[in-house]
């Protein structure tokens, strides 16, 4: 297949395309606006491969939109372009409707309009996947209850409820149109190339540094983490061969509380790298207890025993093995984590230099 991917310089985007190119022999063209979260640095092993191709749009651009499909023919679309950060959409939500709501509305309607005009053996073989997160569902007790594909949805922050709209949209666009779409629902993603703002990554540099390891409220939240390369994989599954009109909600089977993954990582950190700064005794130390952000959900934590019986997959990392990986991923790779530090992968880019 060619595969058109939103969003592919973002983390899980371009953990999905090092996946494909590394792993199949589908080609992929990558559709990122570039902003804050898109690094083409985390493309570098596959950006010469003649079966990957970087076109950089705003999926709010519906004359561009149309262009990039008229040009490309893509036979599957996989939307992974969304502005994500749960603290940047409470300060800003307006980005976060725009982009999640708008820009998917625009992009969907281009790629039916696409779709209605293949020829009909293209036109059977096409599918629109839409990748999505758990947040929509709101959050849980902490009595063992899981989010399911049937879980109605109840979404708490301005991230959530424009992650929710634009799964409305894109089943709507199913239900009215017969357009062909599958959905996908993931829980918290961590691993390599995680832009530095999220929990995991900024535990660890925050740690490198010396600085404080910040955990909203008492740390009791709790997520269900799953590895990036799996949720790679796991996506990679479900455009291929699921059902269209289905919804699959993807987890890791790892539920954990923020302030354990917190000190997970400085027991880790003890262990790879027990040369610490500033003469701290140890990285536990470091952790400082912050007023809880507004609306913060409890716990989130996903059945994703559809996905498993109907098509296969399952996660490979246990927690335990994801994050030393992703800790030993980042200590070999702190000139890739400093560029994001810095800003500087942004002014290379732009011509801009150091």
């Amino acid at each position: 297949m060619k595969i058109l991917i939103t969003g592919g310089a973002g983390f899980i985007g371009s953990a999905l395309i090092r996946h494909v190119i590394g792993n199949t022999e589908h080609s992929v063209v990558n559709l990122d606006k570039l902003t804050y979260a898109g690094n083409l640095e985390s493309l570098k092993s596959i950006e010469a491969n003649p079966r990957y191709q970087f076109v950089q749009a705003d999926i709010c651009d519906a004359v561009s939109v149309n262009a990039i499909l008229q040009q490309h023919q893509p036979d599957a679309i996989m939307h992974l372009a969304a502005e994500s950060h749960v603290d940047r959409s409470i300060d800003g939500p307006a980005a976060f409707i725009e982009t999640n709501v708008v820009g998917t509305y625009i992009l969907v309607e281009a790629a039916r309009n696409y779709w209605h005009a293949l020829a009909d053996d293209k036109k059977a073989q096409f599918r629109f996947h839409h990748i999505s997160t758990d947040e929509v569902y709101g959050d849980l007790p902490n009595d063992g209850s899981l989010f399911t594909e049937q879980t109605p949805y109840s979404p708490s922050s301005p991230y959530s409820a424009s992650k929710a709209s634009s799964d409305h949209i894109v089943r709507a666009w199913h239900r009215t149109y017969k357009f062909p779409v599958v959905v996908t629902n993931c829980s918290n993603n961590y691993g390599p190339y995680h832009f530095p703002e999220k929990l995991i990554p900024l535990v660890i540099l925050n740690a490198l540094d010396g600085k404080p390891l910040p955990v909203y409220g008492d740390g009791k939240q709790i997520r269900d983490w799953l590895f990036v390369d799996d949720h790679a994989r796991a996506l990679l599954t479900v455009v291929e061969t699921g059902k269209i009109g289905e919804t699959y909600n993807i987890g890791g089977h790892n539920e954990q509380e923020n302030i354990y993954v917190v000190r997970s990582i400085c027991n880790i950190l003890e262990e790879l790298h027990p040369q610490k700064p500033n003469g701290i005794n140890h990285y536990q130390d470091l952790i400082t207890f912050v007023k809880d952000r507004p609306g913060h959900d409890l716990r989130y934590a996903i059945d994703a025993g559809k996905i498993a019986n109907e098509l296969g997959w399952t996660p490979k990392e246990t927690f335990e093995t994801g994050l030393k990986k992703t800790v030993q991923w980042y200590l070999d790779n702190l000139e890739w984590c400093r560029h994001v530090q810095d800003g500087s992968y942004r002014r290379e880019r732009l011509g801009l230099g150091e």
